[in-house]
C-alpha cells in the first residue's frame, strides 16, 4: 500500500491551482473543500439541505448516526427531530434484516465463550472486526452502534492479552452490545463479571486466602478511575485496595472437558470476608459474593461518576473541552434517573449546548472510514482491506493496549491525513476491496453538484465548493479528503 502526499493527491483527483489548495487546505480552514456524491437507491428520496447552514436533520445524522446515506436527509426532516431520537433511543423496535443478513455467516460469534476456544483466534478477531465494522455500516439502528464504540473505549479490553483471543468476542456480545442502552449498573455488573475483563485486568487471580496476602488491585484501580468514578472523583488508595478486597475471591476457570467450561465462580475461601470502608461507607463483615454488589451501588451511584459520565458523553457528542452547563444537566439527568442512559441522553440531545454547536468534532479514523463507506452508500463484503487502512491509522478494532481505550481528543489523530487521502482515492476508483462500489451506478444517479455537496455537506455549498466540484476528475475522492469531511458536518467557512 502506497502513501499519497499532498501534491500527488492533487494531481490524481484532477484539480487545478487555486480550488485544489482551497479544497485542501489546513484542518482549521476546513470548508472551502469539498463537495460530493452519494448514490441514493433509485426510490430514494433523495432531497439534500438547502440551508447555507447545518440544519438540525443534518446536525442528528452527523452525532447520531455515522453519517447520512443516501435518503436519510429526507427521512429524517419528514419524521422530524423528536420521532428520530425517540427511534434511535429503541433499537429493538427497529428492524435490521439487511444487516442481520450481513452477519448471520459470522458463526463463531454466536457461540457460548467455551465453545470460542474451538476457533483461531486470528479468525475470531477478523470475525468480530468484521461484525463491528457491517453493523456501523449497515444496521439501521446508528445510535446503538455510536454507543457500541464509545462503550467499547470505555470498558476497552485489547484481544491479544491470554485468553482474551477469545473472550472478547463474549464481551463483545453479552456486554457492550447487550447493555449499551441499558443502565448503566447493569453494564459495569457485566464488565466486572465477564470472563475477558476479568483476565485482562488480573481480577481472576485477585485472591486472599491467608492473612498475610495482599489483593490484586488492578481492576479495582481502573474501576474507580476509568469506569465510574473518573481521575479526580475523590478516592484515595486506600478506597483502591479495599474495592479490591470487596472483590476478592471471582475467578474464571476453563475446564474444556468438564460439564462448566468457559465459567465465572465466586469461591469463598479466596475472598477477604472482613468489614471494608468504600469511599466513607462500612460495607460489613461476612458479606461473601455480595460485597460487589456493594461496591457497585456505592461507586455507580456517586455524584463523582455522574460527572466523570456525563463530561465524557459530553465530549461524545458535544465538543471537546465539553460545556459545563451541559455536563451539570447531563450529571443531573444520571443522578435523578439511577444511571439509565436513554433518559441521560434523551436530555443530552435536548440541551442547548448540543443544538447549537454543530460541525466542529474532528472524526476519528473509524468514524471517518465509516462515514465514508455510508456516504458512497458501499455494500461492505469484506473486511480485510478496509481494516488494513484502519490499522495504518492507528484505529484497528479491539487492539489499544491500555485500559483507558481509544482518545476521543483530536491532537493523536492530526497524523492519519495521508492515510485518508490514499483511503479516498483507492475508494473513488473502484479499487477498495471489500467496499462494493459501483462508481458507474452512482454517476448514473448524480444530481446537480451544488444538490450533492449539499447532501455530504449537511448543508448548500459555497460557490467556492461548488467550483472545485465541477473542476475535479475524482470528486468523490476529493471530498472525502477535504478537510470538511474529516468533521463531523462542518459549516461554511465565513
Amino acid at each position: 500500500m502506497n502513501t499519497t502526499s499532498r501534491r500527488q493527491f492533487v494531481k490524481m483527483v484532477g484539480v487545478s491551482g487555486a480550488g485544489a489548495m482551497a479544497a485542501l487546505g489546513g484542518c482549521e480552514g476546513a470548508s472551502d473543500a469539498l463537495l460530493t456524491l452519494l448514490s441514493p437507491e433509485p426510490d430514494a428520496d433523495f432531497r439534500p439541505p438547502s440551508s447555507s447552514e447545518i440544519d438540525l436533520p443534518a446536525h442528528l445524522l452527523s452525532r447520531l448516526t455515522y453519517g447520512a446515506r443516501p435518503g436519510d436527509y429526507a427521512r429524517v426532516a419528514d419524521m422530524g427531530a423528536d420521532a428520530f431520537i425517540d427511534e434511535q433511543l429503541n433499537p429493538d423496535a427497529i428492524g435490521d434484516r439487511r444487516c442481520h443478513r450481513k452477519v448471520a455467516s459470522l458463526e463463531p460469534l454466536y457461540e457460548a465463550a467455551a465453545e470460542m476456544y474451538e476457533y483461531d483466534d486470528g479468525h475470531l478477531l477478523a470475525d468480530l472486526t468484521a461484525n463491528k465494522l457491517l453493523r456501523a455500516v449497515h444496521s439501521r439502528r446508528q445510535l446503538h452502534e455510536v454507543m457500541v464504540d464509545f462503550w467499547t473505549d470505555h470498558f476497552n479490553i485489547v484481544a491479544h492479552k491470554g485468553d482474551c483471543k477469545w473472550l472478547k468476542a463474549a464481551d463483545d456480545r453479552d456486554v457492550i452490545r447487550a447493555h449499551a442502552l441499558g443502565r448503566f449498573r447493569d453494564l459495569v455488573r457485566a464488565s466486572a463479571l465477564s470472563p475477558a475483563m476479568l483476565i485482562y485486568l488480573d481480577g481472576h487471580d485477585n485472591k486472599v486466602e491467608r492473612p498475610e496476602d495482599r489483593p490484586n488491585e488492578n481492576y479495582a484501580r481502573e474501576l474507580l478511575e476509568l469506569h465510574t468514578l473518573g481521575v479526580h472523583g475523590g478516592y484515595t488508595q486506600r478506597d483502591v485496595m479495599e474495592v479490591a478486597r470487596c472483590l476478592s475471591g471471582w475467578t474464571y476457570e476453563n475446564r474444556p472437558l468438564a460439564f462448566r467450561g468457559a465459567h465465572v465462580e465466586f469461591a469463598p475461601g479466596r475472598h477477604d470476608n472482613g468489614a471494608k470502608v468504600v469511599l466513607g461507607e462500612v460495607i460489613p463483615a461476612g458479606g461473601g459474593a455480595a460485597d460487589l454488589e456493594r461496591v457497585l451501588d456505592i461507586v455507580c451511584g456517586h455524584s463523582s461518576t455522574a460527572i466523570h459520565l456525563a463530561t465524557k458523553l459530553c465530549r461524545w457528542f458535544i465538543d471537546d473541552p465539553p460545556p459545563i452547563a451541559a455536563v451539570e444537566t447531563v450529571a443531573a439527568a444520571f443522578m435523578e434517573s439511577g444511571g439509565d442512559l436513554k433518559a441521560i441522553l434523551r436530555v443530552l440531545f435536548a440541551t442547548e449546548a448540543f443544538h447549537g454547536t454543530r460541525g466542529n468534532l474532528l472524526k476519528r479514523p473509524w468514524r471517518f472510514v465509516v462515514s465514508a463507506l455510508r456516504a458512497a452508500d458501499c455494500d461492505v463484503k469484506r473486511s480485510e482491506p478496509i481494516v488494513e487502512f484502519l490499522r495504518r491509522m492507528g484505529h484497528a478494532p479491539f487492539q489499544y493496549p491500555s485500559p483507558d481505550g481509544y482518545p476521543i481528543e483530536p491532537d493523536p489523530w492530526l497524523g492519519t491525513l495521508l492515510w485518508r487521502w490514499n483511503f479516498a482515492l483507492d475508494l473513488a476508483r473502484g479499487q477498495l476491496g471489500g467496499a462494493g462500489f459501483n462508481p458507474d451506478r452512482l454517476r448514473r444517479v448524480l444530481g446537480d453538484e451544488g444538490a450533492l455537496a449539499a447532501h455530504v455537506l449537511g448543508r448548500a455549498p459555497t460557490e467556492l465548493e461548488t467550483e472545485a466540484l465541477r473542476a475535479c476528475n475524482q470528486p468523490l475522492a476529493l471530498v472525502l479528503a477535504s478537510p470538511a469531511f474529516q468533521r463531523h458536518q462542518e459549516g461554511a467557512m465565513r
